[in-house]
Protein backbone atom coordinates (compact mmCIF):
# COMPACT_ATOMS: atom_id res chain seq x y z
CA UNK A 1 0.00 0.00 0.00
CA UNK A 2 1.20 3.52 -0.72
CA UNK A 3 1.51 6.19 1.92
CA UNK A 4 -1.85 6.29 3.80
CA UNK A 5 -2.30 10.02 3.32
CA UNK A 6 -1.65 9.68 -0.40
CA UNK A 7 -4.11 6.79 -0.59
CA UNK A 8 -6.84 8.80 1.13
CA UNK A 9 -6.16 11.79 -1.09
CA UNK A 10 -6.48 9.65 -4.21
CA UNK A 11 -9.63 8.00 -2.90
CA UNK A 12 -11.56 11.26 -2.87
CA UNK A 13 -9.60 13.17 -5.51
CA UNK A 14 -11.74 14.98 -8.06
CA UNK A 15 -8.97 16.72 -9.98
CA UNK A 16 -9.97 17.28 -13.58
CA UNK A 17 -13.68 16.82 -12.81
CA UNK A 18 -16.40 19.40 -13.40
CA UNK A 19 -19.28 19.57 -10.92
CA UNK A 20 -22.52 21.45 -11.61
CA UNK A 21 -24.25 22.29 -8.33
CA UNK A 22 -27.84 23.37 -8.95
CA UNK A 23 -28.92 25.22 -5.83
CA UNK A 24 -25.28 26.01 -5.12
CA UNK A 25 -26.07 29.52 -3.89
CA UNK A 26 -27.90 28.03 -0.90
CA UNK A 27 -26.32 27.10 2.43
CA UNK A 28 -26.28 23.31 2.16
CA UNK A 29 -25.47 22.92 -1.53
CA UNK A 30 -23.00 25.78 -1.24
CA UNK A 31 -21.09 23.85 1.42
CA UNK A 32 -21.22 20.75 -0.77
CA UNK A 33 -19.83 22.77 -3.69
CA UNK A 34 -17.03 24.06 -1.49
CA UNK A 35 -16.17 20.48 -0.54
CA UNK A 36 -16.15 19.36 -4.17
CA UNK A 37 -13.83 22.25 -5.04
CA UNK A 38 -11.56 21.34 -2.14
CA UNK A 39 -11.23 17.85 -3.60
CA UNK A 40 -10.09 19.33 -6.90
CA UNK A 41 -13.25 19.71 -8.99
CA UNK A 42 -14.10 22.84 -10.91
CA UNK A 43 -17.51 23.79 -9.53
CA UNK A 44 -20.35 25.65 -11.19
CA UNK A 45 -22.68 27.33 -8.71
CA UNK A 46 -26.15 27.54 -10.23
CA UNK A 47 -28.86 29.76 -8.83
CA UNK A 48 -30.89 32.90 -9.40
CA UNK A 49 -28.81 35.41 -7.46
CA UNK A 50 -25.16 36.00 -8.32
CA UNK A 51 -24.64 38.10 -5.19
CA UNK A 52 -25.35 35.06 -3.03
CA UNK A 53 -22.71 33.09 -4.93
CA UNK A 54 -19.90 35.62 -4.53
CA UNK A 55 -18.88 34.89 -0.90
CA UNK A 56 -18.81 31.15 -1.60
CA UNK A 57 -16.74 31.60 -4.75
CA UNK A 58 -14.35 33.85 -2.86
CA UNK A 59 -13.79 31.14 -0.25
CA UNK A 60 -13.32 28.50 -2.94
CA UNK A 61 -10.75 30.60 -4.76
CA UNK A 62 -8.98 31.64 -1.56
CA UNK A 63 -8.47 27.95 -0.82
CA UNK A 64 -6.97 27.38 -4.27
CA UNK A 65 -10.12 25.98 -5.88
CA UNK A 66 -11.86 26.87 -9.12
CA UNK A 67 -15.46 27.83 -9.69
CA UNK A 68 -17.90 30.21 -11.31
CA UNK A 69 -21.56 31.17 -11.23
CA UNK A 70 -24.23 30.58 -13.86
CA UNK A 71 -27.74 31.95 -13.49
CA UNK A 72 -30.50 29.47 -14.26
CA UNK A 73 -34.05 28.61 -13.19
CA UNK A 74 -33.88 24.99 -12.02
CA UNK A 75 -37.46 24.20 -13.01
CA UNK A 76 -37.28 25.52 -16.60
CA UNK A 77 -36.22 23.05 -19.28
CA UNK A 78 -34.86 25.66 -21.69
CA UNK A 79 -32.81 27.23 -18.89
CA UNK A 80 -31.21 23.89 -18.00
CA UNK A 81 -30.41 23.15 -21.64
CA UNK A 82 -28.73 26.55 -21.79
CA UNK A 83 -26.90 25.80 -18.55
CA UNK A 84 -25.47 22.58 -19.94
CA UNK A 85 -24.42 24.35 -23.14
CA UNK A 86 -22.77 27.15 -21.15
CA UNK A 87 -20.79 24.75 -18.96
CA UNK A 88 -19.69 22.64 -21.92
CA UNK A 89 -18.42 25.73 -23.71
CA UNK A 90 -16.57 27.05 -20.68
CA UNK A 91 -15.39 23.86 -18.97
CA UNK A 92 -15.56 21.29 -21.76
CA UNK A 93 -17.53 18.65 -19.88
CA UNK A 94 -19.67 17.74 -16.87
CA UNK A 95 -18.87 14.83 -14.55
CA UNK A 96 -20.88 15.47 -11.39
CA UNK A 97 -24.35 16.99 -11.02
CA UNK A 98 -25.99 18.02 -7.76
CA UNK A 99 -29.75 18.66 -7.97
CA UNK A 100 -30.36 20.64 -4.83
CA UNK A 101 -32.74 23.53 -5.48
CA UNK A 102 -35.67 23.43 -3.08
CA UNK A 103 -38.38 25.45 -1.33
CA UNK A 104 -40.61 24.74 1.65
CA UNK A 105 -43.84 25.81 3.30
CA UNK A 106 -45.52 25.24 6.65
CA UNK A 107 -49.13 25.79 5.57
CA UNK A 108 -51.81 23.68 7.33
CA UNK A 109 -53.03 20.97 4.97
CA UNK A 110 -56.57 22.30 4.44
CA UNK A 111 -55.17 25.76 3.70
CA UNK A 112 -52.68 24.74 1.02
CA UNK A 113 -53.58 26.66 -2.12
CA UNK A 114 -53.13 25.07 -5.52
CA UNK A 115 -50.63 27.70 -6.59
CA UNK A 116 -48.50 27.03 -3.50
CA UNK A 117 -48.67 23.27 -4.13
CA UNK A 118 -47.76 23.73 -7.80
CA UNK A 119 -44.87 26.06 -6.96
CA UNK A 120 -43.27 23.60 -4.52
CA UNK A 121 -43.77 20.64 -6.85
CA UNK A 122 -42.29 22.65 -9.73
CA UNK A 123 -39.07 23.47 -7.89
CA UNK A 124 -38.55 20.41 -5.70
CA UNK A 125 -39.67 17.63 -8.04
CA UNK A 126 -39.84 18.99 -11.57
CA UNK A 127 -36.46 20.68 -11.07
CA UNK A 128 -34.83 17.37 -10.12
CA UNK A 129 -36.65 15.56 -12.92
CA UNK A 130 -35.40 18.05 -15.51
CA UNK A 131 -31.89 18.15 -14.08
CA UNK A 132 -31.68 14.37 -14.29
CA UNK A 133 -33.22 14.27 -17.75
CA UNK A 134 -30.99 16.88 -19.32
CA UNK A 135 -27.69 16.19 -17.58
CA UNK A 136 -28.40 12.45 -17.34
CA UNK A 137 -28.86 12.22 -21.09
CA UNK A 138 -25.54 14.00 -21.58
CA UNK A 139 -23.74 11.62 -19.19
CA UNK A 140 -25.34 8.47 -20.62
CA UNK A 141 -24.64 9.46 -24.22
CA UNK A 142 -21.09 10.54 -23.40
CA UNK A 143 -20.38 7.00 -22.23
CA UNK A 144 -17.77 7.87 -19.61
CA UNK A 145 -19.83 7.46 -16.46
CA UNK A 146 -20.67 10.21 -14.02
CA UNK A 147 -22.38 10.92 -10.72
CA UNK A 148 -25.73 12.54 -10.03
CA UNK A 149 -26.49 13.50 -6.45
CA UNK A 150 -30.09 14.41 -5.68
CA UNK A 151 -30.98 16.19 -2.47
CA UNK A 152 -33.59 14.24 -0.58
CA UNK A 153 -34.85 14.86 2.92
CA UNK A 154 -35.63 13.00 6.11
CA UNK A 155 -39.23 14.05 5.40
CA UNK A 156 -39.04 11.98 2.21
CA UNK A 157 -38.47 8.87 4.35
CA UNK A 158 -40.61 9.66 7.39
CA UNK A 159 -43.28 12.34 6.74
CA UNK A 160 -42.88 15.34 9.01
CA UNK A 161 -45.71 17.42 10.37
CA UNK A 162 -46.62 20.76 8.77
CA UNK A 163 -44.59 20.33 5.57
CA UNK A 164 -47.06 18.29 3.53
CA UNK A 165 -46.15 19.30 -0.01
CA UNK A 166 -42.42 19.40 0.71
CA UNK A 167 -42.53 15.87 2.16
CA UNK A 168 -44.46 14.56 -0.84
CA UNK A 169 -42.00 16.07 -3.32
CA UNK A 170 -38.98 14.74 -1.47
CA UNK A 171 -40.46 11.24 -1.29
CA UNK A 172 -40.87 11.43 -5.06
CA UNK A 173 -37.23 12.51 -5.45
CA UNK A 174 -36.12 9.45 -3.47
CA UNK A 175 -38.18 7.18 -5.72
CA UNK A 176 -37.04 8.83 -8.94
CA UNK A 177 -33.40 8.55 -7.91
CA UNK A 178 -33.67 4.80 -7.34
CA UNK A 179 -35.44 4.33 -10.65
CA UNK A 180 -32.73 6.20 -12.53
CA UNK A 181 -29.95 4.43 -10.64
CA UNK A 182 -31.31 1.11 -11.89
CA UNK A 183 -31.82 2.43 -15.40
CA UNK A 184 -28.38 3.96 -15.86
CA UNK A 185 -26.16 1.58 -13.90
CA UNK A 186 -25.19 -0.35 -17.06
CA UNK A 187 -23.97 2.95 -18.52
CA UNK A 188 -21.79 3.71 -15.52
CA UNK A 189 -23.86 6.72 -14.46
CA UNK A 190 -24.50 6.58 -10.73
CA UNK A 191 -27.51 8.24 -9.08
CA UNK A 192 -27.66 8.60 -5.32
CA UNK A 193 -29.67 10.59 -2.79
CA UNK A 194 -28.12 12.64 -0.03
CA UNK A 195 -30.57 12.83 2.86
CA UNK A 196 -29.91 15.65 5.32
CA UNK A 197 -31.56 15.61 8.70
CA UNK A 198 -32.11 18.97 10.36
CA UNK A 199 -29.72 21.67 9.23
CA UNK A 200 -30.63 25.33 9.75
CA UNK A 201 -31.04 26.70 6.23
CA UNK A 202 -32.96 29.42 4.43
CA UNK A 203 -35.87 27.23 3.40
CA UNK A 204 -36.67 25.90 6.87
CA UNK A 205 -36.02 28.86 9.18
CA UNK A 206 -39.65 29.95 8.94
CA UNK A 207 -40.91 26.64 10.33
CA UNK A 208 -38.38 26.35 13.17
CA UNK A 209 -40.37 27.74 16.08
CA UNK A 210 -38.87 27.28 19.59
CA UNK A 211 -41.30 24.42 20.23
CA UNK A 212 -40.37 22.68 16.98
CA UNK A 213 -36.66 23.11 17.66
CA UNK A 214 -37.09 21.51 21.09
CA UNK A 215 -38.99 18.60 19.50
CA UNK A 216 -36.30 18.07 16.87
CA UNK A 217 -33.43 18.16 19.36
CA UNK A 218 -35.31 15.79 21.64
CA UNK A 219 -35.63 13.32 18.75
CA UNK A 220 -31.98 13.63 17.65
CA UNK A 221 -29.54 11.43 19.62
CA UNK A 222 -26.67 13.87 18.99
CA UNK A 223 -28.81 16.63 20.54
CA UNK A 224 -27.96 19.29 17.98
CA UNK A 225 -28.58 20.47 14.46
CA UNK A 226 -26.16 19.54 11.71
CA UNK A 227 -23.64 21.97 10.26
CA UNK A 228 -23.55 22.37 6.49
CA UNK A 229 -19.90 21.28 6.29
CA UNK A 230 -20.93 17.90 7.70
CA UNK A 231 -22.54 17.04 4.37
CA UNK A 232 -19.21 17.20 2.55
CA UNK A 233 -17.97 13.73 3.45
CA UNK A 234 -21.06 11.97 2.10
CA UNK A 235 -20.96 14.22 -0.97
CA UNK A 236 -17.39 13.21 -1.80
CA UNK A 237 -18.16 9.50 -1.38
CA UNK A 238 -21.01 9.78 -3.87
CA UNK A 239 -19.08 12.00 -6.28
CA UNK A 240 -15.80 10.08 -6.42
CA UNK A 241 -15.39 7.10 -8.73
CA UNK A 242 -12.59 5.79 -6.52
CA UNK A 243 -14.54 6.02 -3.26
CA UNK A 244 -18.05 5.32 -4.55
CA UNK A 245 -17.70 3.56 -7.86
CA UNK A 246 -20.04 0.74 -6.80
CA UNK A 247 -22.46 3.05 -5.01
CA UNK A 248 -25.73 3.76 -6.80
CA UNK A 249 -29.37 3.88 -5.78
CA UNK A 250 -28.26 4.63 -2.23
CA UNK A 251 -29.75 7.00 0.30
CA UNK A 252 -27.02 8.32 2.55
CA UNK A 253 -28.61 9.78 5.66
CA UNK A 254 -26.73 12.51 7.55
CA UNK A 255 -28.95 13.35 10.49
CA UNK A 256 -27.25 12.85 13.85
CA UNK A 257 -29.25 9.67 14.41
CA UNK A 258 -32.70 11.21 13.93
CA UNK A 259 -33.92 8.32 11.75
CA UNK A 260 -32.72 5.76 14.31
CA UNK A 261 -34.78 7.25 17.15
CA UNK A 262 -38.18 5.92 18.15
CA UNK A 263 -39.04 6.37 21.83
Amino acid sequence: MSNPSEYLASLYALSGKVAVVIGGTGELCGAMAEGLAGAGAEVVLVGRNEEKAKPRLERIRAAGGRGYFVSAEASEKAALHQLLETVLKRSGKVDIVVNGAGINSATPFFDIAEDEFDRIVKVNLKGVFLGCQIFGRYLVERGEGGSIINLGSMSGIVPLSRVFTYSATKAAVHNLSKNLAREWAPKGVRVNTLVPGFFPAEQNRKILSPERVASIIGHTPMKRFGEARELVGATLVMASENAGGFLTGAEIVVDGGYHAMTI
